[in-house]
C-alpha cells in the first residue's frame, strides 16, 4: 500500500476592514487576512499538505497569484480542485491534522463548522479532519495581531 504524509504551512497578514475567512467560513472580526484569493490561511495550508503528500507541488504552482483567474477566489474552490487532483492520481485522504496560530479572535466556537466545511469540500468524514487553535502568548507577528499562520499534516494513501 502506498501511504504518504504531507505538511503545509502558510501565513497571511491581517489588516483592518478585510473579511476574515478561515476554514471556509467567514469569522466576524475587525481584521481580515490579505491575499490574492480570499486569503484563507487554513485551506491554503491543507491544500499544500495534500499536494505535497502526492508530490504535486504546491498551491502556487497550481493557482498562481499572478493569474487574474484566482483573484478573490473562494479557497474552498481551490481545495476542491486539489481534492480532484488527488483522486485523478488515485489517492484517498486518510486524515488531516491542522493548527491555526491566531491571537484574536478566539475561534474555538467556530471549529465544529470549520471541520464540517472542510470535510464537505473534500467529501470525507468529519472524523478525518482535526483543526486546533493556539495563540503565541502575544509573541511575534501573530501575538501582535499582525498576521495569522497555520500548519497542517495529512496522510494520503493509494486507493
Amino acid at each position: 500500500m502506498d501511504i504518504r504524509v504531507g505538511i503545509g504551512y502558510d501565513v497571511h497578514q491581517l489588516k483592518e476592514g478585510e473579511d476574515f475567512w478561515l476554514g471556509g467560513i467567514k469569522i466576524p472580526h475587525t481584521k481580515g487576512a490579505v491575499g490574492h484569493s480570499d486569503a484563507d490561511v487554513l485551506l491554503h495550508t491543507i491544500s499544500d499538505a495534500l499536494l505535497g503528500a502526492a508530490n504535486l507541488g504546491d498551491i502556487g504552482k497550481h493557482f498562481p497569484d499572478t493569474s487574474s483567474e484566482f483573484k478573490g477566489i473562494d479557497s474552498k474552490i481551490l481545495l476542491k480542485r486539489v481534492s480532484e487532483l488527488l483522486i485523478e492520481e488515485g489517492y484517498s485522504i486518510g486524515n488531516i491534522d491542522s493548527v491555526v496560530c491566531l491571537q484574536k479572535p478566539k475561534i474555538a466556537p467556530f471549529l465544529p463548522e470549520i471541520r464540517a466545511t472542510i470535510a464537505k469540500v473534500l467529501a470525507i468524514d468529519e472524523s478525518k479532519v482535526s483543526v486546533k487553535a493556539t495563540t503565541t502568548e502575544k509573541l511575534g507577528f501573530v501575538g501582535r495581531e499582525e498576521g495569522v499562520s497555520a500548519y497542517a499534516t495529512c496522510l494520503i494513501y493509494m486507493s
